[in-house]
This record gives structure tokens, C-alpha cells and sequence, in this order.
């Protein structure tokens, strides 16, 4: 049962990095068509939707999120900091109460589990536990930010315009992926199946707001399926505060117990 409470705390810490942003803020309305036309060679499609990616050295964020594992829900407020490329920090709230602090690198995952006292260190994989094999930071910095994600663009990806809106589709070692993009040439969903293991990861965007001359999305809904692991999660924002001075503090008090 401990074990049960801590992988979703653990969990809910890694899925829950993503851009913000005040919910006071204008919805920004998509155009009816989107702002390309079909015939737009590969190269400037790709730097159109790059182009709209957010820019950023550090993220300050705060976000609500109702997380449903394999039927167990819970429901947090989560202080969110990331330093782009290099770590992301993640202290969950309940009632008041910090239950959970989690820190994040390309190489690590470090989870502190105030609730029952205990702590865990393991090697950045052990998220795929939850999620498919190919997922690594870059590509769940790149999904929690709204940004297009870097492999996905590579010289056999198919771009091509469905319904209006444009859409990538390919495989990259043993993971399929499809990304539609809405009207805004933001990302709208992501879908991603791991081949071999049958698992799969959809990700939605919903509306999105205009902060500073950038596009944050309102909410996010993830769905995961990994072996008989069963994940929904949906995250709605509140506040973002970008290129701004970050401390990252994950002290671990002698009398927790490290747990394997």
C-alpha cells in the first residue's frame, strides 16, 4: 500500500512540468484555417511550427492536477521549477501540506516522500516504469512546454496538411508518433504508441493564452497505458514566471528511509 502511494506521488511529480499560465488571461481565438498553404516546402513548414516553440531559461510555475491511476484519484496544487536542459523541481501540495518533492535531471529522478518519511534515488529510466522506453527528458520538457519535439522532425517524417491543419507522423526507434498541430500552428495532440510493447502515451492541449508575446496552454490531459498501468491526468494552470532567478532546494532529513 506505501509502495502504491509513492509511485503515484513519484509519478504525479514527473508528468506535472509543464507551461503555465494565468487563467485571467484572453484565450487567444485560432484562425478557421491555418496560416500556411499546402504547397509550403518541408523545410518551411518546419520553421513555421519551430518557430512558434516558447523560448526559455528558467519556468516558475503553478498548476492544479487531478490524476487518476488505475482508478486511485487524488488531487494537488504543484510548485513547479525548471531550468531548461538541466533539471526540474516539483513540490506537491495537499491541504497545505507539502506530501512530496521530487528533482529531476536528464540522468536522475530523486523523490522525498514527507507523508511516510522516505526517499528514492534512481537513474532517469525508472520513469519508464509509467511511460515508453523512448521517453527522455528532452522529449518530456519538449511535451510539457507546448514545444515541438526535435526527433519527430527528422528527414523521413511525413508533413503533410489534414482537415486544414498540419500533422507530423513517423517512427523513431520502435516509437510511432502522429503530432496535430492546430490553426495556430501550435501543438494540439500528441500521440506516441511504442511498437514492441503495445504501450501509448496521448497527450491533448487545450485552449491556449497569449503571455508576453508567447503561447502557453490553459490545461493539459495525458493519457498513459504501460503494461497494467492505467494513467489519466488533467492539469489546469495558474501562473508562469519565465527567465527569472531559481533555487532548486532537495535536502533529504537523516531519519527518512531510502527505499529501493
Amino acid at each position: 500500500m506505501r509502495r502504491n502511494i509513492f509511485n503515484s506521488l513519484l509519478f504525479l511529480a514527473l508528468v506535472s512540468v509543464i507551461m503555465a499560465c494565468k487563467t485571467k488571461k484572453a484565450i487567444v481565438k485560432p484562425p478557421s484555417v491555418v496560416e500556411t498553404k499546402e504547397d509550403t516546402r518541408k523545410s518551411e513548414t518546419i520553421k513555421l511550427l519551430k518557430d512558434k516553440d516558447i523560448s526559455f531559461s528558467t519556468l516558475s510555475l503553478k498548476a492544479k492536477a487531478g490524476l487518476d491511476i488505475n482508478g486511485n484519484t487524488n488531487n494537488v496544487n504543484m510548485n513547479i521549477r525548471m531550468e531548461k536542459d538541466k533539471k526540474i523541481w516539483v513540490s506537491i501540495t495537499a491541504l497545505g501540506i507539502e506530501v512530496a518533492r521530487a528533482l529531476i535531471t536528464p540522468d536522475s529522478i530523486k523523490v522525498r516522500n514527507n507523508l511516510q518519511g522516505v526517499y528514492l534515488k534512481k537513474p532517469f529510466n525508472y520513469v519508464h516504469t509509467y511511460t515508453n522506453k523512448q521517453v527522455d527528458f528532452a522529449l518530456l520538457q519538449a511535451i510539457f512546454s507546448g514545444n515541438t519535439v526535435g526527433d519527430f522532425f527528422r528527414d523521413e517524417t511525413l508533413i503533410a496538411q489534414e482537415n486544414g491543419v498540419w500533422t507530423l507522423s513517423g517512427v523513431n526507434e520502435g516509437l510511432a508518433y502522429r503530432v496535430i498541430f492546430n490553426t495556430l500552428l501550435k501543438v494540439n495532440e500528441h500521440n506516441l504508441n511504442d511498437i514492441a510493447s503495445g504501450g501509448a502515451l496521448r497527450v491533448l492541449y487545450g485552449e491556449y493564452q497569449n503571455i508576453n508575446g508567447y503561447l502557453f496552454p490553459a490545461n493539459l490531459k495525458i493519457n498513459s497505458m504501460a503494461g497494467d498501468k492505467r494513467i489519466n491526468i488533467n492539469l489546469d494552470f495558474s501562473k508562469i514566471e519565465r527567465n527569472v532567478e531559481l533555487e532548486f532546494p532537495f535536502n533529504v532529513p537523516n531519519k527518512y528511509e531510502v527505499i529501493n
